[in-house]
């Protein structure tokens, strides 16, 4: 932890809740891990009131202590209450209705992430990936709730009532051993809703808000599917200088050879040759790479404009029966991939004849999110918020996020946890979840031992013992 809030805030929180606020006094230390937890989720709130921030980080908390967010009532009703003298409706209060601009927490979050880069990898590419997700809800209470399309339900039908979330995800290179792999950090979800902006212009905004973050970052290139390879999103690699994009395209996208050279004759030259064909005019590699044979060219595309890119086409076959369209505005010259150095193939197989193909194999980078996706639904309640308010359902779901964040930069960025780095990241919150519960026990214990015992030399001895476990007096 390298950062600690101002005196005055602890000092200022202590002074409002000296009658009876439990975890101020005795939970929230600067030596204890509460309280180094609590100065880590303060960088995310300090532009909030002093009473915003004591209720989001106690929710922040309590999903950390009981392993799950099921509701905010579930949090109060196990934790919360014993814990402060707030009402249940203080936290609906802060989710819905607080002046607070959780947006920021997407620049917060790419802010701690790329500190984490070593020197060693600044020159590696950083990735932006971006993905919807939907989530099912019962009844139409919920703000936005609404009727979608589903491509992957399995409730034996293609729609679902419910809301669809677009989120974006950083993914930065850091060391394992000897071995450079990339970590992976859901930055924000926003809910889509129906009538009002397109998945494309929400996925578009989220780009343009965390950006301006990455300004420093030499090399930021974006992943995303089929659906999104649209000019509205990709037509951002003109806006910064240091994006690049590479997508799945929809197998019939037309796709032009490179204009000819002039020929000095009058009359306008052709902005591009003749119009390509996936299945007729792509050489495929002699052997298959991974699972598919590859073919590769320079193309021209309209929803790129003018600029000229890399289509590569897979198959099964080398025939280019059956193929997939790729696009990328990146080359493999410009990339400075430490590819021996890498974890996973086929990058630590990537022999110089396979260089032309690293593009492609960065797309698979894409796959993070959905694994994302499945962690924070399966683990971290992230279908199960109850709130109905499209501010309320937003916050809840940014903060599960900050938190699932947490788990895995504390680890790089705290020595003392180091040794979390290889583990899930529901194991290192299985961990912090018993520590939490134990300085809540030890904290309630301090409480009442100057009321019940009388006996000096007795308290006495137990201050030490509780010293020992990181209290102090």
């Amino acid at each position: 932890m390298t950062y600690s809030p101002p005196c005055c805030i602890i000092s200022l929180h202590t002074k409002i809740h000296e009658r009876g606020v439990l975890y101020v006094r005795l939970i929230i230390q600067q030596k204890n891990l509460i309280g180094r937890l609590y100065r880590y989720f303060y960088i995310y709130f300090e532009t909030f009131s002093v009473p915003t921030i004591e209720t989001l980080f106690l929710l922040v908390l309590s999903m950390l202590a009981l392993e799950s967010a099921d509701s905010i009532r579930f949090l109060y009703q196990h934790f919360l209450s014993g814990i402060t003298e707030k009402s249940l409706n203080a936290f609906y209060y802060a989710c819905s209705y607080a002046k607070a601009d959780y947006s920021k927490f997407m620049n917060v979050t790419a802010s701690m992430v790329l500190k984490l880069i070593p020197d060693s990898l600044k020159l590696q590419p950083v990735f932006l990936c971006i993905d919807d997700t939907m989530i099912s809800k019962f009844g139409k209470k919920f703000e936005d709730v609404s009727i979608l399309f589903d491509h992957a339900a399995h409730n034996g039908s293609n729609y679902l009532n419910g809301h669809c979330f677009v989120s974006i995800m950083l993914c930065v290179p850091v060391w394992k051993g000897n071995k450079s792999v990339y970590l992976s950090l859901p930055l924000g979800y926003r809910i889509w809703k129906k009538k009002e902006a397109s998945k494309l212009d929400l996925a578009a905004s989220l780009m343009r808000q965390v950006m301006p973050s990455l300004s420093g970052v030499k090399n930021v290139i974006l992943l995303c599917d089929s659906w999104y390879a649209k000019k509205n999103l990709v037509r951002m690699v003109d806006e910064y200088e240091n994006l690049d994009i590479i997508c799945n395209a929809r197998n019939d996208s037309v796709i032009y050879d490179l204009a000819p050279p002039k020929s000095g004759k009058r009359g306008r030259p052709p902005k591009h040759g003749k119009r390509l064909s996936i299945k007729d005019d792509f050489s495929f590699s002699e052997e298959k790479i991974g699972d598919y044979y590859i073919g590769v060219r320079r193309v021209l595309s309209n929803i790129f404009g003018e600029r000229e890119v890399l289509a590569f086409v897979t198959s099964t076959g080398n025939t280019g029966s059956g193929g997939r369209l790729f696009f990328s505005t990146v080359f493999p010259e410009q990339l400075t991939m430490f590819c021996a150095w890498q974890e996973k193939a086929p990058f630590n197989q990537t022999g110089s004849e396979r260089m032309k193909y690293i593009p492609l194999f960065l797309y698979g980078f894409r796959w993070n999110i959905e694994v994302s996706y499945y962690e924070q639904k399966t683990f971290w309640s992230l279908c199960n918020y109850m709130i109905r308010s499209r501010n309320g359902i937003e916050m809840l779901v940014n903060l599960i996020t900050i938190s699932y964040c947490a788990m895995k930069i504390l680890p790089y960025q705290d020595v003392s946890l180091k040794e979390y780095q290889d583990k899930s990241v529901q194991e290192f919150r299985f961990v912090l979840s018993s520590q939490i519960r134990e300085q809540v026990f030890y904290a309630h214990f301090v409480k009442n031992i100057e009321n019940c015992i009388k006996s000096i030399p007795f308290i006495n001895t137990l201050k030490r013992l509780l010293q020992q476990q990181g209290y102090y007096f």
